[in-house]
C-alpha cells in the first residue's frame, strides 16, 4: 500500500489561478467607484446650476383709451407787444375705462384748468420742442389734479397728446 503523499502545486501556478481573480475584482471595484463619483458629481454641478425662477406673470395690458377733448383749445397770448393766437387739439390717453368716464363728467374744469394753463405760455418757449414737451407735462399734471379732486385715481392718467398745435 502506497501511501497517497500530497502533491504541491508549484508556486507559479496558484499565482497565476490567482491573478485573474484579482484583476476582475480590482476592475469591479474601480467601475464602482467610477458610477459612483460621476452620479455625485452630476448631482452636485445640478444642485449648484442656477434655477430658471419664473417671473410671475404679470397682468395683461389693456389697450388705450383715447378722449378726445372738442372743440380744440384757443387761446391768445402777447409776444413782443403782439396779440398771438394759440390753437391746440388735445387727446387724454387712460388703460382704465372708468378715468376716461370720469374725465368725461368733469369736461368744464378739465377745459378750464387747460385754457388757463395754455393762455398763461409765452410765445418763445412754446415755439420749441422742448417747450411743447413741458407745456405737456404741465398738462398731465393739471389734468390729474381734477382727477384727485373728482375721486379718481390720478395716476392712470397715462398721458395726454397734443394732436394738433397752431401758433399765429
Amino acid at each position: 500500500m502506497a501511501a497517497e503523499i500530497p502533491v504541491l502545486a508549484p508556486a507559479d501556478q496558484s499565482a497565476a489561478d490567482k491573478k485573474p481573480k484579482g484583476k476582475l475584482l480590482l476592475i469591479g471595484v474601480a467601475a464602482v467607484v467610477l458610477l459612483a463619483g460621476g452620479g455625485g458629481a452630476a448631482w452636485w454641478f445640478s444642485s449648484r446650476a442656477p434655477h430658471k425662477v419664473e417671473a410671475p406673470k404679470a397682468a395683461p395690458v389693456a389697450p388705450p383709451v383715447y378722449l378726445a377733448l372738442d372743440p380744440p383749445f384757443v387761446v391768445n397770448f402777447e409776444s413782443e407787444q403782439l396779440v398771438r393766437f394759440l390753437q391746440v387739439t388735445v387727446q387724454l390717453m387712460s388703460r382704465d375705462p372708468a378715468t376716461i368716464e370720469l374725465l368725461k363728467a368733469n369736461d368744464p374744469v378739465v377745459r378750464n384748468d387747460l385754457l388757463l394753463l395754455f393762455a398763461n405760455q409765452k410765445y418763445t418757449v412754446v415755439s420749441t420742442r422742448e417747450g411743447k414737451e413741458a407745456l405737456r407735462t404741465e398738462a398731465l399734471a393739471d389734468v390729474r389734479k381734477v382727477l384727485s379732486t373728482a375721486g379718481g385715481h390720478p395716476e392712470r392718467l397715462e398721458a395726454v397728446y397734443f394732436t394738433s398745435f397752431v401758433m399765429q
